[in-house]
């Protein structure tokens, strides 16, 4: 597997297991409902908070939580009176915090005097994003829209945010559903009626992230310099991308849809498309290496089940007679040889070649020496591999109360 991947999915498994100690921080809590082994996610509010989060209007906190009905990790919402459960995506970090966190970016745009053309025009994406990147976002980000918008609804939570971004360019949308909730009333006889206004809202929203990322400043999108942001945007980036943002944001004699920016991300949407295939091919390529080892797991997980049992249907030599013998033997011929000076030989691809004959059962033979050396045992694989099944086979029975 190439390093860059490795490093990516130690990291996800790492963060996916992080835990507290309770006594560090007693008030997160041990279970909510089905869910255990809370984790913040965000830095918690103070016990004595009043203020309340522009988002939603109420105090919230982010934790991730196992399932306990299905033991995966889900990452929790909690709008202190509610709590919303959605998929976890281990290193995931929002969009403001990957790229307007920066306040050099801002003074980039806030401090140039924008519709004076004395001074010199700025450099081609001086400090700014590349418009590949942007292009990238605005297919997942329309994509998305249009899923939740085919089906009838509105998103509502296009933001900086709420918009997380996970590896290089992989964006999610986050929080979605909440709105719908806390401003649900039941007195409306149609609670879907507002909804076409809610989705031009979308739009309106998706052309302010845009214009955002374009300006690599949240100041653009304020109303007073939408002028200023929009020239930054017809200097630095393309008509396609500049006119696709004027759609978003202007007002419109007809409703908006978001198939409507299709054709102005036109071949783009194929160069995001083949980025996406390319990427599949090389996380396939590194799959096929490491397919073999969950095979190869489980005969050691099966082989560590029966070696060394202290006792089995009340007989403590169990293990070390009979069919068991073999297996000892042939778990030391695996893992424990040693050199002619009497140091320890290590070998991963002997052990993995024995493990795959092993599995396989192939009529090559084998010798096993006793530990006392006094004793020789030339058997085959497809011995030691019948060996290995019967007496799984056993324990699995007595397990299930067969024996």
């Amino acid at each position: 597997m190439a390093d860059e991947l490795r490093q990516e999915l130690i990291n996800r498994h790492l963060i996916t297991m992080a835990q507290i100690d309770q006594a560090d921080i007693p008030a997160v809590p041990a279970e909510v409902d089905s869910y255990h082994s809370l984790f913040p996610l965000e830095p918690l509010p103070p016990p004595n908070r009043i203020q309340k989060t522009s988002n939603f209007g109420y105090i919230t906190s982010c934790y991730k939580a196992v399932n306990s009905k299905d033991d995966l990790p889900y990452c929790l919402r909690r709008i202190h009176a509610l709590v919303f459960a959605y998929d976890f995506h281990a290193g995931g970090e929002t969009m403001m915090s990957r790229h307007f966190n920066d306040p050099s970016a801002d003074a980039y745009f806030t401090k140039r005097k924008w519709g004076q053309h004395d001074g010199p025009l700025p450099r081609q994406h001086a400090g700014l994003l590349p418009e590949s990147l942007i292009w990238a976002y605005i297919v997942q980000l329309s994509s998305a829209l249009r899923t939740i918008h085919t089906a009838g609804l509105a998103c509502r939570v296009m933001d900086p945010t709420k918009i997380l971004v996970t590896g290089k360019t992989r964006l999610r949308v986050n929080c979605v559903g909440i709105f719908d909730v806390l401003t649900f009333d039941n007195s409306q006889n149609n609670p879907l009626a507002l909804m076409a206004q809610f989705q031009q809202a979308d739009l309106i929203s998706l052309g302010k992230v845009v214009l955002a990322l374009a300006c690599n400043s949240l100041s653009g999108i304020q109303r007073e310099n939408l002028q200023k942001a929009m020239e930054l945007v017809t200097i630095n980036y393309s008509s396609d991308l500049k006119n696709l943002i004027l759609y978003l944001l202007t007002d419109q004699n007809r409703l908006r849809s978001v198939n409507d920016i299709m054709p102005m991300i036109g071949a783009r949407f194929y160069t995001q498309l083949d980025a996406a295939q390319m990427r599949n091919d090389v996380i396939e390529e590194d799959l096929a290496k490491e397919v073999q080892n969950g095979r190869l797991f489980r005969l050691l997980a099966k082989l560590g089940t029966i070696n060394e049992r202290p006792e089995f249907q009340k007989d403590p030599t169990w293990s070390e007679t009979g069919d068991r013998y073999l297996l000892k033997l042939f778990r030391d011929h695996l893992f424990h040889q040693v050199t002619e000076a009497g140091t320890p030989w290590i070998d991963l691809s002997h052990i993995i070649s024995c493990l795959n004959k092993l599995d396989a059962g192939v009529p090559e033979k084998i010798s096993l020496i006793s530990r006392d050396e006094k004793s020789v045992l030339v058997v085959t694989y497809s011995d030691l591999k019948r060996c290995f099944e019967n007496t799984f086979q056993e324990l699995i029975a007595a397990a299930n109360g067969q024996l």
